[in-house]
């Protein structure tokens, strides 16, 4: 019974890293149509600002919310330099573009950073284990369970009760009717892509906590399992996208707990496997989207 509670919370601790990154792209995608994998990129910054913080002297509880923000300023820039001037094009032109800012990204981080893992001090809190009655599970695990709840409430609440939360939710529905009711696009964009920013500097903390250090394709594994979480809820749909992210995380974690040890190598193709099984029996999604792309 310990070992499943612990296994339970690894798995809600990996589901809720997955759910805030799939967030971030069922919010962009909900309104523009498009997938941003430079989500993952990101994501990497995020871990490279904490790198340069620890470096100047900042403790991790001040560098981790610097780098928040400055990685919603930088998916903000990046929607204004990459993304608007192709708004108006088909969707395999803005797929494209936001590979090509990916990789851009990536290969910036190896050629101007450093191709080596870079280690993230952490606070001693984060490398503590808890003993709860028979099972233990690190401090880290906890904190991201937490933070990823309250993430996702409040981004709740914002979409629910905000101006501008109820005009990207208008905009979720119908763009162009939206427009006509006097609601500027630019706003709606800047902001969708700002709260992707957000949640994936918010889930980038996390996983550096876990991990303990940051390397230039850091952020390409993470994004694609959200694109998973996002495609298995819904694509589109922010409860599919926080159903996905859970879900996925629960099937890693208990597979990678309860394989026999000859399967274990195949635990990534099991998982998909599921994934696919899923979709054909609901190719929509676990919960279906409705989305109208910006023209």
């Amino acid at each position: 019974m310990g070992y499943f509670l612990e296994q339970t919370g690894n798995a809600l601790s990996l589901g809720g890293i997955y759910a805030l990154l799939a967030i971030g792209l069922a919010v962009v995608y909900s309104i523009l149509g498009l997938i941003n994998f430079a989500h993952g990129a990101l994501m990497t910054l995020t871990g490279y600002i904490l790198v340069f913080t620890a470096s100047a002297g900042l403790p991790f509880t001040i560098g981790a919310p610097i780098a928040v923000l400055l990685i919603m300023v930088s998916a903000v820039l990046l929607e204004r330099i990459a993304f608007r001037p192709v708004r108006g094009a088909s969707g395999a032109t803005m797929l494209l573009t936001s590979f090509a800012v990916a990789v851009l990204l990536q290969l910036g981080f190896q050629l101007f950073i450093s191709t080596r893992p870079q280690v993230v001090p952490l606070p001693a809190m984060l490398t503590t284990t808890l003993d709860l009655g028979g099972f233990a599970i690190g401090v880290n695990r906890i904190i991201s369970v937490i933070v990823a709840v309250v993430v996702l409430v409040a981004l709740n609440q914002f979409l629910k009760r905000t101006i501008l939360g109820l005009a990207m939710r208008a905009a979720a529905e119908d763009f162009d009717v939206t427009r006509l009711m006097g609601i500027r696009a630019n706003r709606v964009i800047a902001t969708a892509f700002a709260i992707s920013g957000l949640l994936a500097a918010v889930a980038s903390v996390l996983w550096i906590a876990q991990r303990s250090s940051v390397d230039p394709m850091m952020g390409l594994i993470p994004v694609l399992k959200a694109f998973i979480a996002t495609t298995l809820g819904g694509l589109g749909s922010l409860q599919g996208a926080v159903l996905g992210g859970i879900l996925l995380g629960v099937i890693e974690i208990y597979l990678a707990a309860y394989l026999p040890q000859a399967a274990l190598p195949y635990q990534g193709a099991i998982t998909l496997g599921i994934v696919i099984l899923v979709l054909v029996v609901r190719p929509q999604g676990l919960i279906g989207p409705r989305r109208e792309a910006v023209k």
